[in-house]
């Protein structure tokens, strides 16, 4: 809805604009700031993450003194996927803990929204499934549907902490249902996870910029099935973040401070 007093539509909604001498309306720029509002609303981001930002995105430095090149690509490639969107692929940002996943990930989210106005939906992977599970059915063997088809149907899903060892045959199941879901319907997926990874191993498109290696993913993704890896692959790009855990930085040197 329009804003009742909008010095540029008076309240209606359209603003007259002038291109090369003809006069047409366009809608105002009152009703795109309202959308983009409902928007982050319905996006679900939990209070502890609504700054999150790019431009709030801290660069660390290395051991070297240097800007950690592993944040820059990170941010760099996470800046470029809204750039370059609408797209037919996610992203997926793997790291430990303390890094920046879930920041550059709702950075990135905030950004579709606020730029391009875009739905999208954020969900802890536990608490999606705590939800889930506390909406079964025991009678009709079923989840209620009002749970699960927000996830399945939003144009971008953020999935954060995707971290579950030793899974369930139901949370293969269920994260399998999600994932195949949204990759038959080419919706994209974000996804965040701090799951130990193996060896490094050379990987096409999960190279640093440096040409480095990053750990490979695929026998922790195991764990969930061949059929689901395969898809995750397909359905996202790596993003790979290498780095200290800021949170223990900062707690070490005595001060308070939150990171994603």
């Amino acid at each position: 809805m329009a804003k009742t007093d909008c010095p540029r539509c008076d309240g209606t909604g359209w603003k007259p604009v002038e291109t090369d001498g003809v006069r047409r309306m366009v809608p105002c720029d009152c009703v795109e700031g309202e959308r983009a509002t409902l928007l982050i609303q319905r996006a679900r981001v939990p209070r502890r993450y609504q700054h999150c930002d790019f431009e709030s995105f801290t660069i660390r430095k290395d051991a070297s003194g240097q800007p950690n090149r592993s944040l820059e690509w990170a941010k760099t490639a996470a800046q470029r996927f809204v750039e370059e969107y609408p797209v037919d692929f996610g992203l997926l940002f793997v790291g430990p803990t303390g890094v920046g996943k879930t920041h550059l990930a709702v950075a990135t989210l905030r950004d579709l929204i606020l730029r391009k106005g875009i739905a999208c939906l954020f969900y802890d992977f536990r608490d999606l499934l705590k939800e889930i599970q506390d909406s079964w059915n025991p009678i009709s063997q079923t989840s209620e549907l009002r749970v699960l088809a927000p996830v399945l149907e939003t144009e971008v899903l953020l999935l954060d902490e995707l971290a579950a060892l030793n899974p369930t045959d139901w949370v293969k199941e269920t994260l399998a249902y999600i994932i195949n879901t949204r990759y038959n319907h080419k919706s994209v997926t974000l996804i965040t996870t701090t799951l130990p990874f193996g060896d490094a191993s050379p990987r096409r498109d999960t190279r640093m910029p440096s040409g480095e290696s990053v750990p490979d993913v695929e026998r922790t993704l195991n764990q969930f099935g061949t059929t689901f890896r395969s898809r995750l692959y397909e359905l996202c790009k790596l993003i790979q973040i290498d780095s200290d855990d800021l949170r223990k930085a900062v707690k070490q040197a005595g001060y308070r401070f939150h990171v994603e």
